[in-house]
């Protein structure tokens, strides 16, 4: 047994995560090599290794021949006689070859074909890990700004966190740690390049996944979300089993589920509504915590006409128009938003509108509280 190169090959295994079987190809490909260079051709040379032992032995297979013209292929009767009496001319003779007797550079050739195939390996598993990864949410350990951008430890590879994926404002000290959204995974020489984002909305989306497991189990999904990361999030949800509020599960106990959401993404606003197949009433609860009249949408042209009280209108549009805005990408409608006085001059006002107007004005505010749907300032 040639117990140096098993014990060699069981480390690799454990610490790098590269097989075997690859490390025993890759030494059957550079002995393969190294007779090559020494000999100047190998199509005669046999390799037999024990995967098991890893014990392997190399032969040249020469042909016997009356009158040798080609020593690497042939071999003399009177020289195959002194092996086995037994030979005769066109009999194959497998000659053991001994790497001892390989030059210096056949050698050295041989040394740089494994320690490349196990650069590659180690590429390649690194890669595969991370590419399990890609659209999903990793821990990273924050290194350095490399300019505006900053350099992020995953454990057994780096990520450059770009300016464009970072949340404007946000200031990163080394070795904390952050949460960051996979974007893409690229294979290249140099090993994997590993795209990540802190302003993706799908950063939302997984870290509710991670603290909310009716969502990571499926009882409750989310539909749709729109973000301006650092500022505001919106997310619609659904549950699958009527006896489990989607708001509420997604919110906790006192606020503590989306409480540590919204410690994760630095203060970042979240409001979370019920999803609703009526575009009307979805429209509705994506201008929370505004108060809505009434809402006309056209699901074929994709557009919708609100009406809300005259007190709710810059509550309803938001600061900068971010509300209106973020409720736009939510539902998939663009959204005219007008107040009562200016449906009235307009004359945009429907037929029940009265009994809508009393309706709104007996609405209680929204369940939810400040933490996480706070007015606008």
């Amino acid at each position: 047994m040639n117990t140096e190169l098993l014990e060699a090959l069981t480390i690799l295994e454990e610490e790098k995560d590269i097989s075997k079987e690859t490390m025993l190809d890759a030494i059957e490909n550079s002995l393969m090599n190294a007779c090559k260079n020494h000999f100047g051709k190998a199509d005669n040379i046999k390799i037999i290794m024990n995967r098991e032992t890893c014990d392997y032995s190399v032969f040249a297979e020469k042909v016997v021949v009356e009158e040798v013209e080609d020593e690497v292929m042939e071999i003399s009767l009177a020289d195959a006689k002194m092996i086995d009496s037994k030979f005769e001319l066109g009999d194959i003779v497998q000659i053991p070859v001994e790497s001892k007797e390989f030059g210096r550079i056949a050698t050295q050739n041989a040394k740089n074909l494994i320690l490349q195939k196990i650069r590659e390996e180690e590429r390649k598993v690194v890669y595969d890990q991370y590419f399990e990864k890609e659209k999903d949410i990793v821990t990273g350990i924050v290194q350095r700004y490399v300019g505006k951008n900053v350099s992020i430890n995953l454990g057994k590879a780096d990520a450059m966190l770009t300016e464009n994926e970072q949340v404007k404002g946000e200031v990163f000290k080394p070795t904390e740690r952050i949460k960051l959204y996979v974007v893409e995974v690229k294979n290249t020489t140099k090993g994997p390049k590993i795209l990540v984002s802190r302003t993706h909305p799908e950063l939302v989306k997984r870290l509710f996944e991670s603290e909310v497991a009716e969502v990571k189990d499926g009882t409750v999904e989310i539909k749709s979300i729109s973000r301006e990361a650092g500022s505001r999030t919106k997310i619609a949800v659904w549950s699958n089993d009527p006896d489990v509020d989607p708001v509420g599960a997604c919110v906790g106990m006192n606020g503590a589920r989306v409480n540590a959401i919204v410690n994760e993404l630095r203060g970042e606003k979240i409001d979370i509504i019920n999803w609703s197949e009526n575009p009307a009433i979805l429209i509705e609860n994506a201008l929370s915590p505004a108060k809505v009249i009434s809402v006309m949408a056209d699901p074929d042209e994709k557009t919708a006409s609100v009406i809300v009280p005259d007190y709710q209108l810059s509550l309803a549009i938001g600061k900068e128009g971010q509300n209106a805005r973020l409720a736009a990408r939510l539902t998939g409608y663009k959204i005219d938003i007008k107040s009562e006085t200016q449906a009235i001059e307009a004359g945009d006002l429907p037929e029940n509108y009265m009994d809508m107007a009393m309706e709104a004005a007996e609405v209680d505010e929204p369940e939810q509280t400040e933490d996480y749907l706070a007015d606008e300032e």
